[in-house]
């Protein structure tokens, strides 16, 4: 039942991101091929619910609490950040480098990760985690290195990019005149 509750209100808050502050890219216009090649793609995150209920392995309280609080802190920083995108750069263009982005460039997908991270916890299975970390490497990373070549295009992105992390904050910065300028 946690695992139902948490993934649904994903979905539901999925759809209400989608009306509020959507995604351009979800917009285009992509192939029947890829359309179903995308498909599934995306049904292999419907293995880790298919592991919970035909193992019968139920888990422990403190692994639920955990999974729980992951997912919550996941679910604000993906949906939260994708929110302050969509606002800022709906009334100015440029790089969007303070708030959820001050120290982290890709807080969506680092909230992503965390939100995948604890469906595959509650499985209490290795295959949730080596599908995730699939996404990770085939998906994520590479839009990630993707967009920060698009936003090398603005003059502040190598002092932005020396005192931000791409998937995980960069606590602290390593040059003081990098900091100030950010």
């Amino acid at each position: 039942w946690v695992y139902l509750s948490l993934h649904s209100t994903y979905g539901i808050l999925w759809l209400l991101k989608d009306r509020l502050f959507p995604d351009k890219r979800w917009e285009e216009e992509i192939s029947w091929y890829f359309g179903i090649g995308t498909f599934f793609l995306v049904s292999l995150y419907w293995v880790a619910p298919l592991i919970l209920i035909s193992s019968r392995v139920e888990p422990p309280p403190p692994l639920i609490a955990a999974a729980i609080t992951i997912n919550i802190l996941g679910v604000f920083l993906h949906y939260g950040s994708d929110t302050q995108k969509y606002y800022t750069l709906k009334y100015q263009s440029g790089l969007v480098t303070e708030g959820f982005f001050a120290r982290c460039r890709n807080t969506n997908y680092l909230g992503e990760v965390l939100i995948y991270s604890a469906f595959a916890m509650l499985t209490m299975h290795w295959l949730p985690f080596v599908i995730l970390g699939a996404f990770i490497a085939g998906i994520f990373i590479p839009n990630m290195l993707r967009k920060d070549r698009s936003l090398s295009r603005y003059s502040e992105f190598e002092a932005y990019q020396a005192n931000s992390g791409l998937l995980f904050p960069k606590l602290y910065s390593t040059n003081q005149a990098v900091e100030e300028s950010v």
